[in-house]
């Protein structure tokens, strides 16, 4: 069988993979209106991609089986440990999966929402009030805070130790799974080799959580707890190797695209005064669905891959060969108007009493690969912008929107969502 693979862009590969590198929601956006919804680009660290816009060509991505097309062999499964939900694949990817999914799903969820909603009031409480501050690095810290109580149980010396470590070394994780850079590079003084002392230091504080644990499994409800008590088809229980890595991935998958989405959310409705005036009369449905429309429009991680295991899969009109990484572009999807009519547009009542559609909205992603946390992601940051509206008001401003600024992974206001708060009832 012959290859069927979208036009695109011509000449060497670094001179096709920089303006992708540089800025790649422009990037996208530029070869979509030169070659249509789908095209081939060469990247840095995945060789030649085809690139996907088509909702059709997506759905029948996130369909095919994971022996079809699996995650890429280059994700960030490199950094979080060989037993992460991004490294393992198949029948051991099903498993964990399985494993993982109790604690973000119903009475387990609910459960959590008082722990987030006490980060997010002592992380507020010290909100300075009339004068423009980012609120992004507050963002951080609540959803570090929160999943540091909800998942890794820590507390006293342990949680004040990965506090300190763990934003750093995501930080560097982060950077280190999307750019090619040698693992030999700068030996001991290199970005690999400083990253290997942080893990190293991760894996002993971990050691002392599941010791702590062990001791009052009966008493406690966070994920690892669950972890603890899990066992496989076979009777056996995760090791502490698989336990570490799966905790690192949750905090990862889940710590930075929220604060980030939250930043953007505060920025977006900055900009919509009428809006924002609705949501601080308490508007339940309206909030939910401005988190969707943030999420729609200012996408914090902008695509999502498969890596052909098969010897070809077909998408629509492509022939795609063995070895090959297609790629869904969440930012193009969401930009369609067919999904999504006058998709330019900022208009969160779109989603008031109506769902996104599952292949057509997906900053989770989709199929096998969808983000374990999401049930739970929507819901801290419903608790944290419901508290936000319930303790500040918001200023509106007519500055022009942030520009969005990569920081490895995730898409951030460039000002770090700038706002101006004044608590409820104390405003002049």
């Amino acid at each position: 069988m012959t290859a069927i693979l979208p036009d695109g862009p011509s000449g060497p590969r670094l001179l096709q993979a920089l303006p992708f590198a540089l800025n790649r929601n422009r990037a996208m956006h530029r070869a979509r209106e030169r070659y249509g919804t789908a095209f081939t680009v060469a990247t840095l660290n995945m060789g030649r991609m085809v690139m996907l816009a088509d909702p059709a060509e997506i759905k029948q991505m996130f369909l095919l089986s994971p022996e079809d097309a699996d995650t890429p062999d280059v994700n960030l499964g490199s950094v979080l440990g060989p037993g992460s939900l991004f490294a393992i694949t198949g029948e051991d990817h099903k498993t964990q999966r399985r494993l993982l999914t109790p604690p973000f799903h119903g009475r387990r969820l609910r459960a959590y929402e008082k722990l987030i909603e006490q980060a997010a009031e002592r992380e507020m409480a010290s909100w300075p009030t009339g004068r423009p501050f980012p609120v992004m690095p507050s963002t951080m810290r609540i959803t570090l805070n929160a999943i540091l109580g909800t998942v890794f149980g820590a507390e006293g010396a342990e949680l004040d130790e990965l506090r300190a470590l763990l934003p750093s070394m995501v930080r560097l994780g982060s950077i280190l799974a999307v750019l090619p850079i040698s693992r030999r590079f700068l030996g001991e003084r290199g970005p690999w080799a400083r990253f290997r002392r942080h893990r190293a230091r991760y894996d002993a504080i971990i050691d002392r959580l599941i010791d702590q644990a062990r001791s009052g499994l009966d008493e406690r409800d966070d994920v690892l707890a669950m972890l603890l008590q899990s066992r496989y088809d076979d009777g056996t229980e995760m090791s502490r190797a698989q336990i570490a890595d799966q905790l690192l991935t949750l905090l990862s998958a889940g710590h930075e695209t929220t604060a980030t989405t939250l930043a953007w959310t505060v920025e977006r409705i900055r900009r919509h005064p009428a809006l924002l005036a609705r949501l601080q009369a308490g508007d339940d449905a309206l909030r939910e669905a401005t988190l969707i429309e943030v999420q729609r429009t200012r996408p914090v991680v902008e695509m999502t891959s498969r890596q052909v295991r098969a010897p070809f899969v077909e998408i629509g009109r492509w022939r795609i060969p063995k070895g090959m990484v297609v790629t869904a572009s969440i930012a193009l999807l969401h930009d369609a108007d067919e999904l999504f009519p006058n998709a330019a547009a900022f208009d969160p009542d779109r989603f008031v009493g109506a769902r996104p559609d599952t292949y057509g909205w997906i900053p989770f992603g989709g199929g096998v690969r969808r983000c374990i946390g999401a049930a739970f992601a929507t819901m801290e940051m419903n608790v944290v912008l419901r508290t936000m509206l319930r303790d500040f008001t918001l200023e509106p401003t007519a500055e022009p929107g942030e520009k969005p600024h990569n920081r490895g992974i995730a898409i951030a206001p460039a000002k770090g969502g700038l706002a101006v708060v004044h608590r409820r009832g104390q405003r002049s």
